[in-house]
This record gives C-alpha cells, structure tokens and sequence, in this order.
C-alpha cells in the first residue's frame, strides 16, 4: 500500500519511549526473567520492523507476531532473535516456519500427527519449534485438559521433528479490577505447569496487564509485553498504570486549506454543520481513510496548544476544523499527542469512539507515513 510521504500527515513514533517501557517492565520483574516484545499487526501500527529491531536491542529476547507472514517479515529484515507465531498456522505451511527458524504455537494434538505425517511424506527435517498454547479460560485456543496436554508434550518429545520451546497461556481479564477470573486461570495454569516435570526453555503467561497489575503472581520465566510497551495502559482507565510508562506514538498533521466561512454556511457532507457566525475554518489532509474514525465527527484536535472542533463529518480524506483565528497553512495539527500543555490520548480517542485504545493505534492505516525519533 502506498506511504504518503509526500503530504504533511505522519504518525510520529519515539523509538526511545520505547526502549524506556521495555526497561521499565525489565527492572519491575524478577532477575532473568525473559521479555517478548509483541510486534503484531504492524506493531501495533507503528511499524514492524523498527519497533522489532529497538525493541531488541532494548533487551527484548525475541517477539511475537500473530501470523507466519509477520514473522517472515522480520526474519528478510535480518532479526535473528525468537519470533513465535501467536496464532495458529495452517499445517501445511509449517514446514516454512521451520525452514525460516520461526516458533509456531499448537494447540492440539491432530495438529501436531498432522505435522509429523507431512514431514515423514515431504522429507522435512529441520525441527519445527513449538510452544504449546493452554486454553486456561481465554476460550480461543489451546489445550484445555492436562491430559491432552500431556499427551502432546509425549508426542514433541518422542518425535524429532520437533522442538519443545515453550508452553504459554493467555489471561482474558488481568486488565480488570475484579480479578477472580484472573485468579481462576491461574489456578488452572498452574496445574498445567505442575504437570511437568522438566519445563520448556520459554514458559509465559504474562501479557501488558499481568505483568503490570499481577507480577506477583508471574509463575513463568517470560513475560509477553503488547500495548505497555508502546506506553498505553491495557486497562483503558479502569486500573491505574504501576509503571512509568511513555506513550510511543503521536498522530500529525497540517493545514493544507484556510478560509473564512460566512454565517449561515455550511460544511462537508450531508451540512451537518452550520456556521452561526463568521469564522475561519480550517482544512486537514486526513481522514477515515487513513483510520480516523468517522465517528470523530464533532470532536476536537490541538492547534498551537489550543482544543479547535472538528466541523461537520469527517471525510475519507480530509476534515475540516474551526480555528480561533487565522493560522498559515503548514501550521501543524494534532490530532493524538501534545501540544504545548494540552494533550489527545489514544484513550481520549478510544472514548469517543466507543472502543479500546489497542483499535485505535492498530485503525492508522499504512498510507500514513511513520517518522521515527530516537
């Protein structure tokens, strides 16, 4: 998809905040406990290989990406760290993750004789890394008995086409206060890992929230770290952050369109909006096309440090804003971030939007361009 780089709308991304997040969370848990950065969809809209190869060398051990093609991706980038596949890959196509040195999550045990069937067929023998997902009450995927469990361990470890890397878990509300469910899984995590008597390299059930709200209760060595990194509380506003998280991320942009509108006038689509005054008015090079929302329609962005509404709907491709007074065109736009002493979150946004801060950093489409600070 295209790259706008010839327009002045860009997502800032602070490669130092970063770095700072990962060793906030370092110095949080327990000496040589590992970290996984998750870098899926685009790392999470900030670029995959970049925010890859920081947070590497910020200390992470390895990453975590949701499909095999991620994972390619950053292995043609040169990263030559752990990358595990967090969804589950077709069968047929494993063999390219072996090939590639790409860990792939299984969940079960047909998954697994499937493999081995193809790989006796095909001649496949470079060993394929597993990590064995544990459906501890997430209800996605996953072995959901010890007994099924156990028998895929058995069957890794008596057939040399695979390697027994790590066994994980995923916590559906460690981002909530109330956190009975949480402990449910726990207690059924931990009967999965009691189980065995020679554990994986890579044991992990801690995501952003666990590692941020239940460290205490961390009975792994590896702790998977998503949205914490890029500075973003997992809960939304529900719990407040115990790290000193800084957010990654800033959505710009700048005038490319000033004029005075006349009372009585009126603007964009379906004249939703009607001057009741003269003003000045502003347009944005921006719009639902590159993953702000329409639903923004009515809101407000930061100019020269000061909140300015958005006037009428939001369009695929630009917006218009209501200004205090005339600005230059090239005057820079906020419309997530700082400005001066006044700031847009991706909560604030999320918010608005009736969603959740992860869909609204993953929404900003690729034609954006991303400009990376250090």
């Amino acid at each position: 998809m295209i790259s706008g780089r010839l327009r002045d709308t860009k997502l800032i991304v602070d490669l130092g905040a970063i770095k700072h997040n990962i060793h906030e969370q370092q110095k949080s848990l327990a000496p040589n406990s590992k970290i996984l950065a998750v870098v899926k969809a685009n790392a999470y809209g900030n670029g995959l290989v970049p925010v890859a190869q920081t947070a590497i060398k910020a200390g992470a051990t390895g990453t975590c990406v949701a499909i095999l093609d991620e994972a390619l991706e950053l292995r043609d980038s040169g990263i030559t760290s752990l990358i595990l596949v967090l969804g589950i890959t077709p069968v047929e196509n494993a063999h390219i993750a072996a090939e590639a040195g790409v860990s792939l999550t299984v969940g079960s045990l047909d998954w697994l004789e499937d493999y081995h069937q193809l790989a006796i067929a095909n001649h496949w023998t470079k060993p394929l890394k597993v990590h064995l997902g544990i459906d501890s009450g997430m209800g996605r995927i996953g072995f959901t008995t010890v007994e099924s469990f156990n028998e895929a361990v058995k069957f890794v470890r008596e057939h040399h086409e695979f390697e027994f890397e790590g066994m994980f878990t995923h916590f559906a509300t460690a981002d909530s206060a109330d956190d009975s469910y949480f402990n449910k899984q726990v207690n059924k995590w931990e009967q999965f890992v009691s189980s065995l008597t020679e554990l994986p390299p890579f044991v992990h059930m801690a995501n952003s929230a666990t590692g941020m709200w239940h460290r205490e209760k961390i009975t792994a060595n590896t702790v998977r770290m998503g949205i914490s990194m890029y500075g973003q509380n997992p809960s939304g506003r529900e719990l407040a952050a115990t790290l000193d998280l800084q957010p990654v991320e800033q959505l710009v942009t700048s005038i490319s369109f000033v004029k005075k509108l006349k009372a009585g006038e009126s603007v964009s689509y379906g004249a939703t909006y009607t001057a009741q005054e003269d003003e000045w008015l502003a347009t944005l090079p921006i719009g639902y096309a590159d993953g702000y929302p329409r639903c923004m329609t009515g809101y407000k962005v930061l100019v020269d440090g000061q909140f300015c509404d958005i006037a009428g709907r939001v369009c695929m491709d630009q917006m218009m804003i209501r200004l205090p007074k005339p600005y230059p065109v090239g005057t820079q736009v906020v419309l997530m971030g700082r400005s001066g002493n006044k700031e847009i979150t991706a909560n604030d946004l999320a918010d608005r939007a009736d969603t959740i801060n992860y869909e609204i950093m993953t929404n900003i489409s690729n034609r954006v361009h991303r400009v990376y600070t250090d």
